[in-house]
């Protein structure tokens, strides 16, 4: 859940290393030499007039790992009546929202968040990366709320878009001259109609020294065409930006789902770049054990090609989420998990050895948090026009972006003719 407790003179931390309900790993590791701060025990308790904001956060900590949810959640509530600085309430605010979601109140939980992104400068990607969150990102509120951070606007403020836009920018570096040409043409073709117009109206009046009226209407059609043309292609630039940065939100999602390998460890996608290319079948029990049957004829094939399979079978362990109000992942799970980082390249620096990660990688890995996943291949279904909770199968490149998918179950024969092995060029230039 929370984050770690607050220390006088220091920056405000992110979590704790340890409590009862879910262990996790210390949050943004990349940044753990000023934000590990140690939680305040005393034997006798504070006494009301000498509490701070500061000591209600590391008492709301600390009860939280002892179970007591409820009363963590009054403490991080007294912590935002008690005056406090931007960075003890976005703390305040981020804790409060953890007891809210594991409350199971996704309602609540988002309102705290809302307000810590817009008023406290709370990076989304602290809450995409937080593994016992996982079952709240299931939820249709946070969805909601993903969907609200990559529009942006004054009621949650423009971090989470402008992280994405500057992705944005990266894979599509001319978009931006592009709308600037938009632009001026219009400018001038608008100037030209400015001295156009006089020179139409007089040539309907007619008389002497008057403008060919044939010459001046061409003149305004090809402005007013090239207007409306250039208006349009600005306008469809500015679709095609949205649909990009909802594809890189997605993308960013993808990157954060985990997998549990054959030898039981716990690691998420982005772990997995430039060593593998993983293929995810979701559908029907039946349908997806069938397509798991035909593949293993070319495993050997499939294997050299880098492919791991990841089965997602429709409403499977969906009675067990929804009874649970927990979070997405066991406790043992979330103590397997590496330390997930803010910054994405410090994050797969801090992943061991990647000789011994693949020695771990076979030809079949489980799903963790099946919600998650679903939720994910839903979006992406809708994004390319699928009816959601169709049968498909997602083949993913060696960067960790999907390479291409399609309705029913793979052809596992045209996959290996597709893929290039992974010491071959094409491989390395997909990483």
């Amino acid at each position: 859940m929370a984050m770690a407790a607050l220390a006088l003179h220091q920056p405000l931390p992110w979590r704790t290393r340890s409590r009862t309900l879910s262990p996790r790993s210390t949050h943004l590791r990349s940044q753990k030499a000023r934000l590990f701060f140690t939680v305040y025990s005393s034997s006798t308790p504070s006494e009301p007039s000498t509490q701070t904001a500061e000591s209600c956060v590391n008492t709301g900590l600390s009860l939280f790992k002892k179970g007591r949810v409820k009363d963590a959640l009054l403490q991080f509530e007294s912590a935002l009546d008690l005056n406090p600085n931007p960075k003890e309430a976005q703390v305040a605010l981020y804790n409060k929202a953890c007891c809210h979601a594991y409350r199971g109140e996704g309602r609540q939980a988002v309102s705290c968040l809302r307000t810590a992104l817009r008023d406290y400068n709370l990076k989304f990607s602290t809450i995409l990366n937080d593994p016992d969150l996982a079952s709240f990102r299931a939820s249709p509120e946070f969805k909601e709320l993903q969907d609200e951070a990559r529009q942006g606007g004054e009621d949650i403020g423009y971090g989470f878009r402008r992280d994405l836009k500057l992705i944005s920018e990266v894979q599509a570096p001319f978009r931006g001259v592009r709308r600037f040409f938009y632009v001026a043409l219009s400018a001038a073709a608008g100037i030209s109609m400015f001295f156009t117009v006089p020179r139409f109206i007089r040539a309907i009046n007619g008389g002497e020294g008057a403008p060919d009226i044939w010459e001046t209407a061409g003149n305004a059609a090809i402005n007013i065409g090239g207007i409306v043309i250039l208006v349009a292609l600005f306008i469809w630039d500015n679709k095609k930006e949205e649909e990009q940065l909802a594809q890189i939100s997605r993308d960013e999602t993808l990157s954060r789902l985990p997998l549990r390998l054959s030898t039981n460890r716990i690691v998420e996608l982005v772990q997995l770049r430039d060593s593998v290319r993983p293929v995810i079948l979701a559908g029907n029990k039946e349908t997806v054990t069938r397509a798991i049957e035909k593949a293993e004829r070319f495993r050997t094939e499939l294997v050299k090609r880098g492919v791991i399979l990841a089965p997602v079978i429709w409403g499977e362990n969906r009675k067990a989420s929804l009874e649970r109000k927990g979070f997405g992942l066991p406790a043992k799970a979330a103590t397997s998990l590496p330390s997930i980082g803010e910054d994405f390249d410090k994050r797969t620096q801090s992943i061991t050895a990647k000789s011994r990660l693949q020695a771990e990688v076979r030809f079949k890995a489980e799903i963790v948090s099946p919600n998650e996943w679903e939720r994910w291949i839903r979006d992406q279904q809708k994004s390319e026009g699928v009816n959601p909770g169709d049968d498909v199968y997602i083949i993913l490149r060696l960067d960790g972006r999907v390479r291409r998918s399609g309705k029913g179950m793979p052809d596992w024969q045209e996959i290996v003719k597709e893929l290039p092995l992974l010491e071959n060029l094409l491989s390395k230039l997909e990483r």
